[in-house]
């Protein structure tokens, strides 16, 4: 019994001793820092708007046909190269041979009328003079006389009458004689057919339009990306701005334009108001093809060797200012909340305003940590590109710790009484606009 109690004891001197330790090791562990901090950095920056267009070549022109008819022949394909003038395409040409030789008939027989009123005016001016010669003699009555003169006047008229059925059927013969030449389609320019809309042996009609048998693109070394801007960036597009933008075909090449053209002309789609931006581009390499999707950005501004501070700064508020964080909230979720039916035309860090200069640089708050704690400081910002921001003016520096959130073990405490609803857990929450 003596040597159990020995033994228990000790265990119990053994297990007061390692809690003591234990106990000792967490009072003189380090402790978790309150707050997660980032470097103010100086780094290149640029602010972009984005959007999507189409490529089309900058002329495009659609081969119709003025008549109908069947198609006899087909000269060209797809991607074939065509001239001016050139003959594409060939309609059945019978009907219409068929129908100049039907007026030139016509036209035949009313010069064969005119010949015929002509004899006839000359029958009636000789009888005419020989009733005049008569009535000299008074051989005959003044009624014959008349007649006469009648007849005269009337084969004059009938004369007249033959002459413009002459025109006429004339008329008649060169209306045929174009309708035969329609039946030959040529190029109206030098290009390549990127679309052919018919076959051998199909028949077109041409009664109210004319049906489009070609699409003939004039040059497509030189491209548009022909782009719809959304009404609150369209004051940073402008002529002559560098553009660019990507295409699925060729993901990993950039390529670059200028706008040439910004059009006034408003295009209203589900209460959502965009311009058409057309941006002119060099493809010599003929990688574009008409109709690509093109992600495009327009260059609003940069800046090299800025200093930049993560847009999470921004947004982050200590939780004792929980009525502060929880106003800015209502204010990024009612400025990013996207309109019904609004097009997919993204903005990196554009604000409001009309000039990118004069609508990025605005004062905020954001917090540094200092002596272990977080310091309110009041910044002037500039442009960003949507992950950081430029810095214009305030009190920081390369390197200082500006707050981006809370550590893992503060912040379950702040859980307790303050939401922060700015915690880098949900970047996904809000962007700076």
């Amino acid at each position: 019994m003596k040597f159990k109690k020995t033994i228990i004891t000790l265990v119990l001197l053994l297990a007061a001793g390692g809690a003591g330790y234990a106990y000792w090791r967490m009072g003189n562990e380090p402790k978790e820092p309150p707050y997660l901090t980032a470097r103010v950095q100086k780094a290149n920056i640029r602010q972009v708007v984005s959007s999507s267009g189409t490529l089309q070549a900058v002329t495009t022109v659609l081969v119709g046909s003025q008549v109908s008819g069947a198609i006899a022949k087909l000269n060209v394909d797809y991607n074939s190269k065509v001239t001016k003038g050139q003959v594409v395409a060939q309609l059945d040409q019978s009907r219409f041979a068929a129908r100049v030789e039907e007026t030139r008939a016509s036209v035949l027989a009313a010069q064969a009328s005119v010949a015929k009123a002509k004899v006839g005016v000359e029958d009636a001016e000789r009888t005419l003079k020989r009733a005049q010669e008569l009535k000299q003699r008074e051989l005959v009555s003044q009624s014959e006389l008349d007649a006469a003169q009648t007849a005269y006047d009337s084969a004059r008229s009938q004369l007249n009458v033959a002459q413009a059925q002459v025109g006429q059927a004339q008329a008649s013969m060169n209306q045929a004689q174009i309708d035969l030449g329609y039946t030959t389609i040529r190029s109206p320019v030098d290009g390549i057919v990127i679309s052919r809309s018919v076959d051998v042996g199909q028949t077109v009609a041409a009664s109210l339009s004319a049906p489009t048998l070609f699409t003939i693109a004039n040059d497509l070394t030189k491209m548009e990306v022909h782009t719809n801007v959304d009404e609150a960036d369209i004051g940073n597009i402008s002529e002559g701005q560098d553009v660019s933008f990507t295409v699925d075909a060729h993901p990993q090449r950039r390529f670059r334009g200028k706008v040439h053209q910004v059009r006034n002309a408003p295009q209203v789609i589900q209460n959502v108001v965009t311009y058409n931006s057309v941006v002119r581009i060099n493809n010599k390499e003929l990688l574009l093809k008409p109709g690509m999707t093109a992600n495009v950005q327009f260059l609003v501004a940069q800046k090299e060797d800025a200093l930049t501070i993560p847009n999470i700064a921004l947004r982050f508020r200590p939780p004792e200012d929980k009525n502060e964080a929880q106003e800015l909230l209502r204010q990024e979720q009612g400025r990013t909340a996207p309109r019904v039916g609004q097009r997919q035309t993204r903005r990196a860090g554009s604000g409001g305003g009309n000039s990118a200069e004069g609508r990025s640089v605005r004062q905020v708050k954001v917090y540094m940590l200092k002596d272990g704690k977080a310091q309110p400081v009041d910044v002037q910002i500039g442009i960003t590109d949507g992950s950081k921001t430029e810095i214009v003016a305030g009190p920081l520096n390369e390197n200082d710790p500006v707050i981006i959130g809370m550590s893992s073990g503060a912040n379950a405490q702040a859980q307790s009484g303050v939401v922060n609803p700015f915690q880098p857990q949900q970047p996904r929450g809000f962007g700076l606009r």
